[in-house]
């Protein structure tokens, strides 16, 4: 019998790939088989396989060129955990077709928390889904091979004709064949691919039910999700969902709320009230964001919050973001709340006529935006519909996009450090397929100019192809937080088209008119949302000089408040942010009540303190330093704070 000879790539081998010889016709199962037969794949526990690429189930027929690049996936490959999972949310649907037949399935993607899966239905309870991971085991122990099948548009709209949501996707489907995925009595509509057999799924959890959208459009019919986790094994579960309970200790809503920080109210829905405290962390966010913009020459300016439709025409925000704009009319003209703060940058800069001598020109707002999210996305102060962007724009020569670029990524890095952040991730993304503005010479420039940079520092970075602002390429920031899990916050965007469609230019060194480069760059990205992950990080136990309130001073009995409220008064004259506790509590439940408020220091006042001027120290973790001259513990707290120690 003639053989096809194919080279595999199988992760973790080192080298290049492994070759081994397969009878033509041979699915990917039979080259596994191979592979570990040749001991080059033991233990490999593969979900499907990349072939040139895209990826495909194991059941998938071997191509007949050797020349075709292929990779297996396992669970610890993004797109292997994406089978995995996806293949999860299909169980779950199986699950709910046998327990509730009435109900509609409507789609179940992977997403960053797990899965989740959409269903026409009345609300689910704890007990259903306690039930439905009943069900899902019994699947699992079935032990049923996945089949994915093929079909024509006639077929599909056969096959699924008792529910109108999937008869309205393969309406929309472009003509051609038509993939669904079959386990057992279940058929579901999908690209794939699929775990080859049910009994792989044997480790998940059904977290939660929300509501959502059909095609997430609040127009549309409701419907309610849910969502899950799954992992290989148990083990991995259990400490994921251990994580869940530490993060649900952590959650800045919860602590924000113990320490009256900031609330959310029915008649503001989705924007935050700040509370004194909570001024008192965000200004002291924002002194250091201000401390260090000054050190790096950028002057910051204020933009209006409302500005003309024609305004956002120009910018191309009304193409993109309509829908996510707030909208009014003023003097019968349309207007909008600013979803962004460029366009107004803009104006600010063609105010006045710039030379090249001035460049690069470094400007920065912290703008409030307003943008319509749907209710169901709102979450806590990491999704809301008012939030302070610290903007800034650098206008620029061609020549200094490197050079400025290389400098926003040293900025970028030091404010990061500063709050403890020091394992960043950073991606570089390049011009989306559609919908983008400009030349493709300027983007091409951009994109060099992003790569350069990154490569001149030896920053390593992931590319993604196609990912790119609809104005220009741009650089994320990544940062991972205590617990591992990471936030997108900061991007630097270098953007040739907007200041041509503003008519932005300056008075080049040959005295002709040019038209500036525009990077657009934010670090914290929304101060609302980076406030949330400082919460969590820190678990509300702040660094001393982050901490809104950094010292509480506790009398013992009303006849010491008045060298208490004296020791409070030089703490404040000395720029510490210090409380007297004068309730008519005893002493131990004023120190449990400042532990519960996550206060750095206690300063308990008692006789002999008074007598010699000094302070009982009591730290947050519960040590006691005992009696210290208060000029002592200032300076001490001084230089703590001064030092921004974490």
């Amino acid at each position: 019998m003639a053989e096809v000879s194919i080279g595999v790539m199988v992760d973790g081998l080192g080298g290049g790939p492994v070759k081994v010889d397969v009878p033509p016709q041979s699915n990917f199962f039979e080259v596994l088989k191979a592979l570990k037969a040749a001991g080059h794949a033991k233990g490999l526990n593969a979900l499907a396989v990349l072939v040139d690429g895209v990826a495909v189930d194991l059941v998938a027929t071997v191509p007949g060129s050797s020349a075709v690049p292929v990779r297996f996936l396992t669970f610890d490959d993004a797109a292997g955990q994406e089978v995995f999972r996806h293949s999860t949310a299909h169980l779950l649907a199986h699950a709910v077709s046998r327990l509730f037949p009435d109900v509609l399935p409507t789609i179940g993607p992977v997403v960053e928390e797990g899965f989740y899966y959409d269903f026409a239905a009345t609300p689910f309870t704890p007990e259903d889904l306690e039930r439905l991971e009943v069900e899902m085991r019994k699947i699992v122990a079935e032990d049923l091979p996945v089949q994915r099948l093929e079909m024509t548009r006639d077929e599909a709209l056969v096959a699924f004709a008792s529910n109108r949501f999937k008869v309205q996707m393969i309406r929309e489907f472009e003509d051609g064949s038509i993939t669904a995925y079959r386990q057992g009595d279940f058929i579901d509509l999908c690209r794939g691919p699929h775990v080859p057999r049910t009994r792989m799924l044997k480790s998940f959890k059904l977290t939660k039910v929300a509501g959502a959208y059909w095609r997430g459009d609040q127009k549309n019919e409701q419907l309610q999700r849910i969502y899950g986790i799954s992992f290989p094994d148990a083990a991995r579960l259990e400490a994921h969902l251990k994580a869940l309970d530490e993060a649900r200790e952590r959650d800045h809503r919860k602590i924000g709320q113990e320490m009256d920080l900031f609330s959310f109210h029915d008649e503001g829905t989705g924007f935050p009230f700040w509370h004194a405290r909570g001024m008192v962390l965000r200004n002291t966010v924002v002194e250091y964001w201000r401390e260090v913009h000054r050190k790096y020459l950028y002057n910051e300016i204020l933009t209006p919050a409302i500005l003309n439709m024609s305004l956002w025409q120009t910018s191309g925000h009304y193409d993109h973001y309509r829908k996510n704009m707030y909208v009014t009319q003023i003097d019968e003209v349309d207007h909008a709340v600013k979803p962004m703060n460029c366009p107004g940058g803009l104006l600010v800069y063609k105010s006045r006529l710039h030379s090249y001598r001035e460049f690069p020109l470094r400007v920065a707002e912290l703008g409030a935006v307003h943008r319509h999210e749907l209710s169901g996305v709102l979450h806590g102060l990491f999704r809301v519909r008012s939030f302070t962007q610290d903007d800034a724009h650098i206008f620029c020569t061609p020549e200094q996009v490197e050079a400025s670029v290389v400098e926003t990524i040293r900025l970028v890095f030091e404010i990061y450090r500063t709050f403890g952040f020091t394992d960043v991730h950073v991606e570089l993304s390049t011009r989306p397929l559609q919908g983008s503005i400009g030349s493709d010479e300027v983007w091409r420039v951009a994109e060099a100019g992003l790569e350069a940079a990154l490569k001149s520092q030896d920053i390593d970075y992931k590319l993604n192809p196609g990912d790119g602002a609809f104005y220009g390429p741009k650089i994320d920031f990544h940062v991972k937080d205590c617990m591992g899990r990471s936030w997108q916050c900061g991007t630097i965007q270098v953007d040739f088209s907007m200041p041509d469609r503003f008519h932005a230019t300056y008075e080049a060194e040959d005295g002709t008119r040019k038209i500036p480069v525009m990077i657009h760059r934010a670090i914290l990205g929304s101060l609302e949302r980076f406030i949330g992950i400082l919460i969590e990080n820190f678990a509300g136990k702040f660094p001393l000089w982050l901490n809104p309130t950094q010292v509480k001073v506790l009398p013992i009995g009303d006849k010491f408040s008045d060298y208490a409220k004296q020791v409070g008064d030089e703490l404040v004259r000395a720029g510490l942010r210090a409380e007297v506790d004068l309730r008519n509590e005893k002493l131990g439940k004023k120190i449990r009540d400042a532990q519960m408020q996550h206060v750095n220091y206690q300063l308990v006042c008692g006789a002999r303190e008074a007598e010699t001027g000094t302070v009982a120290v009591r730290m947050r973790s519960g040590e006691d330093l005992g009696a210290l001259p208060l000029a002592e513990v200032i300076a001490r707290l001084k230089d703590e704070n001064d030092r921004r120690v974490l």
